[in-house]
């Protein structure tokens, strides 16, 4: 039996732009398994202000979810990886680690959907970066995404229009086109 590779989408973009929403749709609605946001869960547990340390250990445990679907051979949206966890690393603290360059360029065979910030901001506990942060981190993103020659799309558009969208382009990459 011939082994394929899977297919892979992550979802990526500034906060509060729909990302999970996105994600959840497309696992049920094209049956690829759902990869989580990892960063969220694990920040919203700590009880204390996250540090370098703790950007490292998302950064370490996103690597091994992506790892993880191309182990198991399995077509999988991610919520969430590591072109954000990058510029969260230089934000935070100016630098990061050098294997995230090499990560990110491993992931040539994925698709991207970049969000855009046309919708929204909605703070929570969480989020720091609304207003005009969000704009410079969506060209940052795309600067990234660029910069690594990756396949990537813009999501755009307000309510079943972005849902739309962004199932448009998963579809079309799903289906090989």
């Amino acid at each position: 039996m011939e082994r394929t590779t899977p297919k892979i989408i992550i979802v990526t973009g500034p906060e509060s732009t729909g990302k999970t929403t996105i994600a959840r749709s497309i696992a049920v609605n094209y049956n690829v398994s759902l990869v989580p946001e990892y960063a969220r869960e694990y920040i919203e547990g700590l009880g204390r202000n996250y540090n370098y340390n703790d950007i490292l250990h998302i950064a370490k445990f996103q690597h091994g979810q992506y790892n993880a679907c191309l182990t198991e051979n399995k077509n999988c949206i991610i919520d969430t990886y590591l072109i954000i966890t990058k510029i969260w690393f230089l934000w935070h603290s100016g630098n990061y680690p050098n294997w995230l360059d090499n990560a990110i360029a491993q992931t040539k065979g994925a698709m991207y959907l970049l969000c855009s910030p046309d919708i929204e901001w909605v703070p929570d506990k969480v989020r720091e970066n609304g207003g005009e942060a969000r704009n410079m981190l969506f060209e940052t993103y795309r600067n990234e995404l660029i910069k690594f020659g990756l396949n990537y799309c813009i999501v755009s558009g307000q309510g079943a229009e972005r849902d739309y969208n962004a199932g448009f382009f998963a579809e079309k990459y799903l289906n090989g086109q």
